[in-house]
């Protein structure tokens, strides 16, 4: 190898089924919000829809205290 190069050293991870499953969980939710920050045409709902006035009901649950979100460690016990 010549001098002018740097060499890199690979690092080994060992990683449980869960920890891979966290991880790819958390780069794919980040890569849906960046997309969803590109394209935020793609997630426009028609006001007049079931869907639009079901969001806006749990909108208005959630301000006024009368929903509990649960994180995703308590749903599957992680």
């Amino acid at each position: 190898m010549s001098n002018d190069r740097t060499t890199t050293r690979e690092a080994k991870v060992t990683l449980s089924i869960q920890q891979l499953e966290g991880l790819i969980r958390k780069v794919v939710r980040e890569e849906l919000i960046e997309f969803a920050k590109q394209k935020p045409e793609i997630f426009n709902l028609d006001k007049n829809s079931p869907i639009y006035e079901d969001m806006e009901d749990i909108l208005k649950r959630k301000k006024s205290g009368q929903l509990k979100f649960h994180t995703h460690a308590e749903i599957w016990d992680e």
